[in-house]
This record gives structure tokens, sequence and C-alpha cells, in this order.
């Protein structure tokens, strides 16, 4: 018998309106467009419109696809039963479809699939053409640091201004369209294989973040999801390689750096720092979803979240929150050691931001008291860099505290509804 296909959990993406048929067995049902993509001895099926998909046995998908052909369900309950050797419960598997929102209201005409935008802007970026146009750019890239080795990537490039403030604010403002670079790629690299997406703002512990959301890359085979997931760091890449190239063509007379290559270099510092942070897979990143494809998961980093909490419930006495029995087998064989490298992932990054951070504010205030007791002349120009540096500093981890807050708030309140436990 198919198993029954999972919805979405509480404080998650919801499917699409639930849409009861008539019960009537010999009364084909009507579907919505839906997408089936193999993988092993299971099938992925859903909805690229709605971005709603649900992993299901080869026997599940095989009788959804007698069902999306037309034949009608006495004879398809018949058909599984002289296939499998095993009779199933074909009311509760159509009842869980129609929750999924892939059945159609009989007599409605099917949705046509809006056209994806970008698509052939995507094909172009990523062709042929394009990938010798991006050797060529690392190719001189290379040449030039190998010239000249004080452009090679390094932190002393940071400081291209003595105000903090300004350095600050340059960083954050030239920055976000370097990051929202990163995440069109993916974006971009999706719409080429037809699949729409959607870019938000998120929170990754204490960093907040640009993402995209690319529902639809599990109907593609998995060979084809690589391209979308390294899009963002590939592209990164070529930004480090355009701003280094920019600086060394804006050289002085003397050899130095001009304002607008140094400003080039301080960013392509902080470029080499977002890819050595794509190494956090287990904040989600796009290293993480290139792993849990090579691995064969579905959804690991749930798994692993739930199979920890169930461990700490379990250290204080208390009941199990999560069912493992819901977890997908993969998940569950790779999350026994998966879990372990999260939480010591999570324990360094909250180490290191208890380690650097006080530093940083004591810094800022020391700065502070020893400007408003310096030279009168510089005094309120020192204050007001150093608040400034100090707000700009501070804000980006209250800002991803406040939505942390909210994220957990909106689960405890979606569970509570479910009358589901919220793990304490």
């Amino acid at each position: 018998m198919p198993d029954r296909p999972a919805t979405a959990e509480p404080g998650e993406q919801q499917p699409p309106q639930a849409v009861r048929q008539p019960p009537e067995p010999d009364r084909p049902l009507t579907f919505h467009e839906l997408v089936f993509q193999p993988d092993g001895d299971e099938v992925t099926v859903g909805r690229l419109d709605e971005g709603t998909f649900v992993v299901l046995p080869a026997d599940g998908a095989a009788l959804l696809r007698r069902l999306v052909d037309g034949m009608p369900r006495a004879q398809a309950a018949r058909w599984y039963t002289e296939t499998y050797g095993e009779t199933v419960d074909l009311a509760d598997f159509v009842a869980d479809l129609g929750e999924l929102g892939f059945l159609r209201p009989p007599g409605e005409p099917a949705a046509p699939r809006p056209p994806v935008r970008w698509q052939r802007l995507g094909r172009a970026v990523f062709s042929r053409v394009g990938a010798v146009l991006y050797l060529l750019l690392l190719a001189a890239w290379l040449t030039a640091v190998v010239r000249s080795p004080d452009l090679a990537p390094g932190y002393r490039h940071l400081f291209f201004t003595p105000y903090m403030s300004v350095l600050v604010a340059v960083m954050f403002l030239a920055q976000a369209p370097l990051i929202l670079l990163h995440e069109a790629a993916h974006a971009l690299a999706g719409r080429r294989l037809g699949l729409p997406s959607t870019l938000s703002v998120g929170r990754r512990l204490y960093f907040v973040v640009f993402q995209t959301a690319l529902d639809g890359l599990v109907a593609v085979e998995r060979r084809k999801r690589v391209l979308p997931m390294l899009a963002g760091m590939l592209t990164d890449v070529a930004v480090l390689a355009s701003l280094t190239l920019l600086a060394a063509a804006t050289r002085t007379a003397d050899g130095g750096f001009s304002l607008i290559g140094g400003v080039a270099l301080g960013l392509g510092y902080s470029t080499v720092l977002r890819l050595l942070w794509q190494c956090f897979f287990f904040l989600r990143t796009d290293v993480y979803y290139l792993v849990v494809t090579v691995l064969g998961c579905v959804d690991l980093q749930t798994t692993a979240k739930q199979l920890l909490a169930n461990r700490w419930a379990r250290l204080r006495g208390r009941p199990e929150p999560y069912a493992p029995e819901s977890w997908h087998p993969r998940d569950r064989s790779v999350a026994r050691w998966y879990s372990v490298l999260m939480a010591v992932g999570y324990t360094a990054a909250l180490a290191t931001m208890a380690v650097s951070l006080p530093p940083i504010v004591a810094k800022a205030y020391g700065t502070v008291l020893t400007q408003l007791s310096g030279d009168p002349a510089h005094r309120w120009t020192g204050l007001a860099d150093s608040v400034l540096f100090l707000l700009m500093t501070v804000g980006e981890l209250t800002l991803a505290t406040v939505l942390f807050l909210r994220e957990r708030r909106t689960r405890r309140t979606a569970r509570t509804a479910a009358g589901l436990p919220f793990p304490s």
C-alpha cells in the first residue's frame, strides 16, 4: 500500500486549499498540472505553480499517474491490487491528495502554467559562451594577482578610511546589492530550467540574509540541481575577480590604490568572507543544499533539529516532541551523525559571537571616552564616528534577534493551534 502523502508542518508553507471531489468510484478525478520526478525508489510529485511537493514510493506514484490519466477510482484500485498484490485504501489516498491541493474541482478548467520571466536571460548567462567568458575573467584575475601580490585579498584592505563608521556604512551599502546579485544568480539559474522563484529577507543564527526560494528544484533530476545551488558562489567569485581588476586598473601614479580601488579591495575581502560563510553548512547555506543533494536527503536540517530536540527531551526525562516515524529513512540515517556536526557548528558560531562581540563594544565605548577627553577640535567628529560605528555593528544583531523571536512566536502559535507540543 502506498505511503500517505505528507502535508506541510505547522508554521511552514501550507498546501493550497483542499478540494473534496465526489465519492463516486467510477467518476475520474480531475487534477491540477503535476510533475513527476523519479529519484531512486521514490518519486517526487507536486505542483510547480504552488511549490507544493510530496515524496511517494514508486507504487504510490504509479497509482497517482493512473488517476491523473483519467482512470476511474474503482479500476485504479483493481489495477493496483493486480500489479502489486496488495489492496489500497483509495478513499484515504484521494483525501490526502485533496489536502495537498492536487485535486481540481470538477468542471473547472485547468489553469495554464504562468510563464517564467527571465528564462531566456538565464539560458544566455548560464550557457557555454557565458562559461567561456567566466573562465577568461578568472584567468585575468589570477594573472593580475600573480603580477601584483598586494591585490590578493587581505584584512588590511578593509581599512581604506580612518573613520570606522564610514567604513561600516560603505561596506553595508555596497554589500547589499552584491548579496542581491548572489541570490539573483540562484533565481536566474532556476528560471533557466523554467522554475519560479521568490526572494525574501531572513535570518541565519545571528546573521541577517537575503534568501531565494526555489521550491520547484526538487522536481528536476539531481544533476540539474547543482548549477542553481552553486550559482551564487560562482557569482561571488566573479564579483571578487571584477573588483580586484577594478582596483588594478585605477592605481594611482605612484602605484598606490585610489579611493575607488581601496573600496573595491575592501568589498573583495568581504566577498571572500561571504564565500567562507557558505561553509557553515549547518545554517542552510549553499553548501548545505549541495550536500543534501549529493547524499540523497529530503529535509535533513529539520530531521536533525527534531532529533536533537528528542535527545534533549530524553535527557530531561520528558516525552519526545517529534515522532521518528515521520522522518524520511535517508534523513533519519544521515541525521544521526549530521546532528552532531550541526550542534558543534552552532556552538562554535555562538562562541565566536560571544568572544568577538564584547571586545568590539568595549573598543567602541573606549574610543568614545577617549575622544570625549581628547582634543576638543576633533572631539565631536570622533564621538559621532564612534556612536555611528556602534549602532551599525550592533544593529544587525538586534535585527536578527527580533527576527528570531518573531519566528519562534509564529512556530509556537502554529503548533499550539494544531494541538502539537512545542519544545521548550
